[in-house]
């Protein structure tokens, strides 16, 4: 089934998000090769697709899991959360409808 990971970043999260980014992105990778991401990317801080300094206020990623357990367990194993720039982050079931 599909889940949908939502996060919400500490303020002034940007060098925290940089520390840790490669290791995120190798997990997201991970998902990717095994055909189980739809979508992953982060909120930007600003209208803006580039926000620079003004970082990111959190992230959102759709992905496939054999159960509300282990999205939750992938969600909490990520980089962002041990090295706090992740406030919190929900994970819920998700349907896609459309496209």
């Amino acid at each position: 089934m599909l889940y949908a990971v939502i996060s919400q970043d500490v303020d002034n999260s940007l060098d925290r998000r940089l520390s840790v980014r490669p290791a995120h992105i190798e997990r997201l990778k991970t998902l990717q090769n095994e055909g189980r991401l739809i979508l992953a990317g982060p909120h930007p801080a600003i209208d803006n697709v580039d926000p620079g300094e003004a970082g990111f206020t959190g992230s959102l990623v759709v992905a496939e899991f054999a159960c509300l357990e282990d999205a939750q367990a992938w969600a909490d194993a990520d980089p962002y959360m041990a090295s706090g720039a992740y406030a919190s982050v929900v994970v819920k079931p998700f349907k896609k409808v459309l496209p």
